[in-house]
């Protein structure tokens, strides 16, 4: 990936801020950087932070680059890449798609079918370099190209491919929305502790803390969840009382109701965003 002589980004956003800060962290060059973006101000923040080169050119920024990261809004990416492709036929560099939810074969018909396009489903936390990012690809787009895409996106996060498109609406579901699932139930165990009686601060501080710490054994440990969990459940004790009342109330069966409406809904934008 040090070789990389050119890497453009399309779209100077949040999420290309922050793969533009750990390829940075990585040793890649700010001069070997190029950003494209309609917002000048956007532009200059990105410039004075990284030293990267900057442009609202599309077509100027992706010239002789090796590799295209497009890094804006679903709805905007068919009219991005439809005026990309005639500048992209010429050096066919690999593309990468940060966009959620636009099928593979959607972005290849818009940039060429010559050129070789990696789709990638980052969450929000890479913003903060704790993401999850899965990556689809056809079998036609070589072991090189999956490599340099992989590399790109661990800048920010944890990679893992699919094999199958359609696992991405699942990863879309799992991963893409997942965060704002364990907001939510911090949320609760937060405002629960509250209301037993400990201060706001305590409640807050003991509910992050907490999240962190599971997470963080979890990681670490081979053992699988449910191991972990039966490992803290004391038969008799507190922590059973507690998981009785989340088994009692169909914890498991809301979780999945809501994983497949989520992985349902993604199907759906999916569909809508790659109409002709």
């Amino acid at each position: 990936m040090h070789n990389i002589r050119k890497l453009a980004f399309i779209g100077g956003g949040n999420m290309a801020g922050a793969l533009i800060g750990g390829l940075v962290k990585r040793g890649i060059a700010g001069s070997h950087l190029v950003v494209a973006d309609p917002s000048a101000e956007q532009l200059q923040r990105l410039q004075q932070a990284y030293g990267v080169a900057t442009t609202q050119d599309n077509a100027a920024a992706v010239q002789d680059a090796e590799v295209v990261v497009i890094a804006v809004k679903p709805q905007q990416i068919r009219a991005v890449a439809l005026a990309l492709a005639a500048p992209l036929a010429a050096s066919r560099p690999l593309v990468i798609s940060v966009a959620a939810g636009i099928p593979h074969a959607a972005l290849s018909r818009w940039l060429g079918n010559g050129v070789a396009v990696v789709r990638t489903m980052p969450n929000r936390p890479a913003l903060n370099g704790f993401g999850a990012t899965g990556l689809y690809a056809p079998e036609a787009i070589g072991a090189a190209h999956r490599a340099l895409a992989e590399s790109i996106m661990a800048a920010v996060s944890a990679t893992v491919w699919v094999d199958h498109e359609s696992q991405m609406d699942t990863v879309t579901a799992l991963s893409g929305s997942g965060p704002a699932y364990f907001f939510l139930f911090m949320e609760a165990l937060e405002a629960a502790a509250r209301e037993r009686g400990l201060p706001a601060d305590v409640a807050h501080q003991l509910t992050l803390e907490t999240a962190f710490g599971a997470a963080q054994m979890a990681r670490q440990s081979t053992d699988s969840l449910a191991t972990l969990r039966e490992q803290v459940t004391s038969k008799g004790g507190t922590t059973a009382a507690a998981l009785a009342v989340l088994d009692a109330a169909g914890l498991r069966a809301i979780v999945a109701h809501a994983v497949a409406a989520a992985d349902r809904r993604s199907a759906e934008l999916a569909a809508e965003f790659a109409a002709p």
